[in-house]
Formats: C-alpha cells, structure tokens, sequence
C-alpha cells in the first residue's frame, strides 16, 4: 500500500469513527455534517481519473457505494419517517469494508448504487472553475430534466430544541425568478450562514430538488430551519442562498445566482431578496446584480420564541 493510499484511508477511518461516535450520542447534526462530509470525499475520489487515484475501478465503484450508504444514514436521521430508515448498526458494517479496501473482494452488503458519476464540489469550489458566459443568457447546456438520473435528497436539518427568550428561524423558500427557469436542469439552493469573514456560523444545508418548473420561476415551497438561535449569531451574519444546476456539457453541478439575507431583515412575513451573479461573495464586498429584471428569490419568514 502506498503512503498516500495509507494516509487516506487513515483519515477516511478517522472521520468514519467520529460520525459513528456523534450519532451514537444523540449529537444528530454532528453525525449529519461528519457523514456529508465524508460522503463528498468518497464521492470525489470515487469520480477520479484512474491515473490519479490510489484504487481500481472495482474499489471505487465500493467507495462510491459506502458515500451512498452514508448520505442514506444522514437521510435517515432527518426523516420523521420511520420505515425505511439506513440503520446506525447497518452504517457501522461497513468500517471494516472501508478500512480494508485494497483487500476486500466480497459483494457489498446493501443493494444500494453509486451516486451518479458528476463531479461533486464543495461549497465555493466553483468559483476557481471558468466562468461560462451562457448563464445570464439562458443557454443551460444539450438535454433535458429527464435524461439525467435526480439528486441525491436534499441535507435538511430538523429545528433545534427551543430554548427560554431565544428565537429560532424557519425560512420556506418559495420560489427564485429566473428567464430561463425552464433549462436548469436539477435545481436547488445551497443555504448556509455566514460572518462577515464568510466564516460558517452552522451546518450548510441543501434543499431537493425543486418541485416543478413554471414560466420563469423555479418552485421549492421548503422549510429550512436555521441552525442557531438568532441571538447567538454574530453582528453582520448573513444568510446566504445559492442557486445550483447540472450543466450536463460540463458534467458538474454549478452556481448560477445567489442571495443573502442580512440580520436586519428578519421579520415575521413574506419577503423578496435581489439576485447576485456569481461567484458568491461571502463577504459582501463586490456585488453585482445578477438582471436589471424583477426577479427575485421569494421567502416566508415564520419566528419562534419561547
């Protein structure tokens, strides 16, 4: 086995542990965030040329399997729901299979498939890729919707216990303008929220795949529960909304737009927020409209307080 080989699965193990670790305690956002972050390293080695990876085909198409399993634990922890659910004992199986890789010749124990092979990047990552001038234009790339196999399901977390005189945030994303709503293929907002460093302040959340396409709006009608009691974050957070799409020409998954939403403007209610175009600038520092357009991302506020 090869230094490198070695000191991946070293820290595949590490972070495979330390999920297992925070779901066995009940720490069910710790466990969700370490299993999606392990899942989109597999992910990524799984999709890696053969010349520049340290395992076969055979071992990464068993890699990719073992990132599908975890994304299924963390669906599971965010579900009501309770059939179906992908087991904390059925997880822990496959530490050994992930440990032994190099070596472990047996049929994977769940009849699970990898995630579709498309480029997976990590919040921000796009913004090193070239940008492609179709965006504002409407060229959203050959194929349709149908053609291509749907997203793994959204990384939405449960409302946190309420505590006395704090107050939590519900934020329904109902729909985001756009003119050429009907191209993007797979869309979803990527919600985090950050400081003015673009520091995260809580676990990053997607949301599925939107609901439906109409005209030039793009429908979600979901619930995002904001991971911190809004008196706890700190003096110029800001929340952020991150409109992604599959551009099939380029095989990855793109931001197209983004919004934010600063402290000053939670209230109780509806509201609409402006369109910027990328790359997402945490920092607030250069902004530029995405349309001269009305379009806008279109949320409904509800506040919770003890």
């Amino acid at each position: 086995m090869s230094e490198a080989a070695r000191s991946l699965l070293q820290r595949w193990g590490a972070s495979f542990r330390k999920g297992t670790d925070f779901d066995s305690w009940g720490q069910l956002v710790e466990a969700i965030d370490e299993y999606q972050i392990l899942a989109r390293h597999l992910q990524k080695e799984a999709q890696s040329q053969h010349n520049n990876s340290e395992f076969t085909e055979d071992q990464k198409k068993t890699i990719a399997k073992i990132a599908t399993c975890l994304e299924l634990r963390s669906a599971a922890l965010q579900s009501t729901q309770a059939q179906d659910e992908f087991k904390l004992e059925d997880l822990k199986k496959l530490e050994p299979i992930l440990k032994n890789i190099l070596t472990y010749n047996k049929e994977f124990p769940f009849d699970v498939q990898p995630v579709p092979l498309r480029k997976i990047l990590a919040p921000g990552e796009e913004e090193h890729l070239e940008f492609e001038e179709d965006d504002e234009e409407g060229g959203a790339g050959a194929g349709s919707p149908d053609s291509f196999p749907a997203r793994v399901p959204g990384t939405l977390l449960p409302r946190l216990p309420s505590e006395p005189g704090m107050t939590l945030l519900t934020i329904n994303i109902e729909k985001i303008g756009l003119k050429d709503a009907g191209q993007c293929i797979d869309p979803y907002i990527t919600v985090s929220v950050k400081d003015l460093n673009g520091i995260d302040l809580t676990p990053v959340q997607d949301t599925p795949v939107a609901l439906r396409k109409e005209d030039t709006y793009v429908h979600f009608n979901v619930d995002i529960e904001i991971q911190k009691h809004i008196e706890k974050l700190t003096k110029g957070a800001a929340i952020f909304f991150e409109f992604k799409h599959y551009k099939p020409k380029k095989r990855f998954t793109s931001t197209k737009c983004f919004a934010f939403m600063e402290m000053d403007e939670i209230k109780p209610g509806a509201i609409v927020i402006e369109l910027y175009k990328k790359p997402t600038d945490f920092k607030r520092k250069k902004l530029q409209l995405l349309t001269k357009k009305p379009l806008y991302l279109h949320l409904h506020q509800t506040l919770h307080k003890e």
